[in-house]
């Protein structure tokens, strides 16, 4: 019964088949007792946090990022990282959902040192994932555009979202490694 969110489909404009579909996916959390829910992906945690609620009449389910979730917790560490990492702030999480400093906390608690690029935090740098479709060769050179900012910091960058992983490996090739903050975690938790 875990359905998709519907994110594409609400980026793409098709408000009311994202509001049909909403009401679905929300109905089943009452009907299996679910008051609170923990997302994996900033796209996931937008629409359900955010969006859900603006199209679902009661909506009353409390969301949170895994990520804020292993914060607010405390990330348990087993096996210590050393080194610098460049992070890459997902679009989504911090202009939308103002996740900034939660994956800091973690990675530094992973036992990282955060190395900041140009255009960080809520005014980040798009990977250029998100026009792709549309334009490609607009997506690429953007990408290409951060890839070079990120590189510019440290060999290592971190990413936060699916779209970003992939985007900005893509650009990077093999002049820059790029991981998922959830490689890292799983790492230093051993």
């Amino acid at each position: 019964e875990d359905l998709y969110a519907g994110a594409l489909t609400w980026d793409l404009g098709a408000d009311e088949a994202v509001a049909a579909h909403a009401r679905r996916v929300a109905a089943i959390f009452p009907a299996r007792g679910v008051r609170e829910g923990v997302t994996i992906d900033p796209h996931t945690t937008t629409m359900l946090r955010t969006v859900y609620p603006k199209l679902v009449p009661d909506y009353d389910v409390r969301v949170r990022s895994y990520l804020e979730v292993l914060a607010e917790r405390g990330l348990p560490t087993t096996a210590p990282l050393h080194g610098e990492v460049v992070i890459h702030d997902s679009c989504v999480y911090a202009r939308a959902e103002n996740v900034i400093e939660a994956p800091r906390e973690l990675l530094a608690a992973a036992g990282l040192t955060v190395g900041e690029p140009a255009s960080t935090r809520q005014p980040t740098w798009c990977c250029g994932g998100p026009a792709e479709a549309l334009y490609p060769a607009k997506a690429a050179d953007v990408a290409a555009r951060r890839a070079a900012q990120l590189r510019a910091v440290a060999p290592d960058c971190v990413t936060m979202c699916p779209i970003c992983l992939i985007n900005l490996r893509k650009a990077a090739g093999e002049t820059m490694r790029v991981r998922d903050i959830s490689d890292y975690l799983a790492e230093a938790a051993g």
